[in-house]
């Protein structure tokens, strides 16, 4: 098995559809994204794309632009009238009239071929990140035990008791929410909430991880919500029970 370039994407289990361009790009690529975790369908061309994106429900789209049948930019707008799903492009180098084209019919990022294959992940990832939490702020409210975020107004309430947290903790805590009960790792944590230039700085992650929990927790000593997956990341525990939350 080829060695995986971002190990932490496994947690993702995202659905991904690919377009069938180039069959060495597309092998390249399907091994890439199934080598990451991720769960791919291949499309032989645009109106097989069209079916499976209703059938297979993705996180993703990527498409090669030279497409049999139905060019790339062509599908990203047939894609963009029925759904705002991510959609990222492959595309020859140095083609910008092709780029700004796909651009311009809805596709969210373009990358060039020949690619780097941990660039490729990356902006896949981002993408899939979007798409999610994007998700998420369609949702009113988010319960885990005695604990309620609510998206829209920024609130977070504890047995019905409002929690009073800075937007950084609450950021923090969002961020966490968008994926209960899975492992979310340092380096991204940091990028979505103090931004990309502060991957490394695992000192800020730790200290607000703190202050969260001793603003949650009963006992932060023996955290109940926010558990830490040492050496990876933090999760947010989604089969805590009102009771084990409220040490009943």
């Amino acid at each position: 098995m080829a060695k995986r370039l971002l190990p932490e994407a496994d947690r993702w289990g995202a659905k991904i559809l690919l377009t069938d361009g180039d069959p060495a790009t597309t092998r390249s690529v399907l091994q890439l994204l199934e080598d990451s975790g991720h769960q791919v369908e291949v499309a032989s061309d645009g109106v097989e794309s069209l079916q499976r994106l209703f059938q297979f429900r993705p996180d993703l789209v990527i498409i090669d632009v030279w497409k049999p049948g139905v060019l790339g930019w062509e599908l990203c707008r047939r894609i963009r009238e029925v759904t705002g799903i991510p959609l990222l492009i492959l595309k020859s180098k140095g083609d910008d009239a092709t780029e700004l084209q796909a651009l311009a019919w809805g596709a969210d990022l373009c990358v060039d071929k020949p690619f780097s294959p941990a660039l490729l992940l990356a902006r896949a990832h981002a993408l899939i990140r979007r798409w999610r939490l994007a998700g998420m702020a369609g949702q009113q409210a988010v319960t885990v035990g005695s604990l309620q975020i609510n998206l829209d107004r920024h609130e977070v309430t504890l047995a019905g008791k409002p929690l009073d947290l800075s937007p950084t903790e609450f950021r923090l805590l969002s961020a966490l929410a968008a994926r209960p009960g899975q492992v979310v790792p340092h380096r991204e944590l940091l990028s979505e909430v103090w931004g990309s230039e502060y991957s490394a700085e695992d000192v800020y992650l730790k200290l607000y991880i703190c202050y969260l929990r001793q603003k949650i927790e009963d006992d932060p000593s023996q955290p109940q919500y926010i558990l830490t997956k040492r050496g990876v990341g933090y999760c947010l525990n989604d089969r805590v029970s009102l009771m084990e939350a409220r040490g009943a």
